[in-house]
């Protein structure tokens, strides 16, 4: 987003509309803002009430420049709040659509207008106070309700499928995905949420139960929508969005079994991410691809074509982490492991935070592929330690009782 969507001079009219503030959540020093704001994901947007510090709107994940000012522009009015009108509903969100009186449907199709532009807007209004609450079966109830009634030239319609999809994800409900993909996809599928929407849909269908009926056609039907926005360049997607679009395919092929059709994706994917990264504009631009570089040709057990890149980005960047930390990974899978162990430590150098601990664990699995257990005993030692010591938002008893685990699985002798 950094390098790609906020260089892009369509948003210049908005910098006075908000105060844009970036926040390092891996460092200590931000770790009160966790506690403000729990994080599920990164990239995450907070459009923050500037009197009460409410979160008036969240989206998590990338966003097209189109996408963005769709979000802005809701944002903006939930924080005038021109749409919330908490008097308007009452009851249990679930009965808001069956609690709808009959009259009040008339302008729901065709066009809006009157009460029911207001009806509308403070659905959605509701709906974003849930998911900005991460109260995902409350959120995806109540943009089901909007998207249900809504006029077909609703301009945030987009907006509220991806929400919805992204709060159905959280509860699992495969089923829910499916139906609102399938509904979606004929009036979203050449717009901006036309990548959300497909691989919401593709990803759904492959992890339904191996015997549910019609699985296969489900997943070759997103399958197809996924290659569409894949193939078709006037779609609004950015290279990064493309590229999960093969993640999501690959994963298809994998919960199918079809090991063959996932690693000749994975090959396409990695044909693909190299001439993305060829023609990127900067070198932060280029390095967006790296992280998905070397997952492609570690999947094809050709780390070696990982290192000319990572260490290009290492001397383009020379103050992230990330390079250092993606060479140890591919020297240690071309079990060059004293260089291995060289980038790692080049990376524990520079980083800090919660990723620490990946960078560590990393250290003590390329010790022990060394056969030095004394070593990769006291790497995660000290991991459990730093773990410990760390801020309670930012702290992960998951990554603690990994570590501990591993520990106790090293002989001693």
């Amino acid at each position: 987003m950094r390098a790609v969507v906020f260089t892009d001079p369509a948003l210049a009219s908005e910098a006075g509309r908000f105060v844009w503030l970036e926040i390092d959540t891996d460092r200590p020093e931000n770790a009160y803002v966790l506690e403000k704001y729990p994080l599920r994901a990164l990239p995450t947007y907070f459009i923050v009430e500037p009197d009460s510090e409410r979160i008036a709107l969240r989206w998590v994940g990338g966003a097209t420049v189109p996408g963005l000012k769709r979000i802005l522009n809701d944002g903006h009015r939930l924080v005038e709040n021109a749409w919330a009108n908490p008097g308007l509903l009452g009851g249990d969100p679930a009965q808001v659509w069956a609690g709808i009186h009959p009259d009040k449907r008339e302008n729901t199709s065709g066009g809006s207008g009157g009460a029911n532009d207001l009806l509308l807007a403070d659905l959605l209004a509701r709906a974003d106070r849930y998911y900005a609450a991460e109260q995902d079966s409350m959120a995806a109830v109540v943009y089901r309700t909007a998207i249900d009634m809504a006029p077909d030239d609703w301009a945030s319609y987009g907006r509220a499928v991806e929400s919805a999809l992204f709060s159905l994800s959280n509860t699992g409900d495969n089923q829910a995905i499916l139906k609102l993909a399938t509904e979606a996809w004929p009036r979203l599928g050449n717009g901006s949420s036309a990548a959300a929407v497909a691989t919401s849909g593709l990803d759904a269908a492959a992890h339904l139960p191996d015997d549910a009926e019609g699985r296969k056609q489900r997943v070759a039907e997103f399958e197809a929508a996924s290659r569409k926005v894949l193939n078709d360049a006037t779609i609004p997607a950015t290279g990064d969005d493309r590229s999960g679009i093969y993640i999501t395919l690959i994963g298809a092929r994998e919960a199918l079994g079809d090991s063959l059709g996932a690693l000749a994706l994975t090959r396409e994917w990695a044909n693909f991410l190299d001439k993305e990264a060829k023609r990127a504009p900067t070198p932060e631009a280029r390095a967006v691809f790296d992280s998905h570089r070397l997952s492609a040709y570690l999947e094809l057990n050709e780390p070696a074509k990982a290192v000319t890149f990572l260490l290009q980005a290492e001397r383009d960047l020379p103050a992230d982490y990330n390079p250092p930390a993606r060479l140890a990974a591919a020297y240690k899978a071309m079990k060059d492991y004293p260089k291995a162990l060289e980038a790692n430590s080049r990376a524990l150098d520079l980083v800090y935070g919660p990723r620490q601990l990946r960078v560590l664990d990393v250290r003590a699995d390329i010790q022990m592929a060394m056969g030095d257990n004394a070593n990769a005993r006291a790497t995660l030692e000290k991991a459990i330690q730093v773990a410990e010591a760390m801020p309670e938002s930012q702290r992960s008893p998951r990554a603690i009782a990994n570590f501990k685990k591993k520990l106790e699985a090293i002989p001693k002798t």
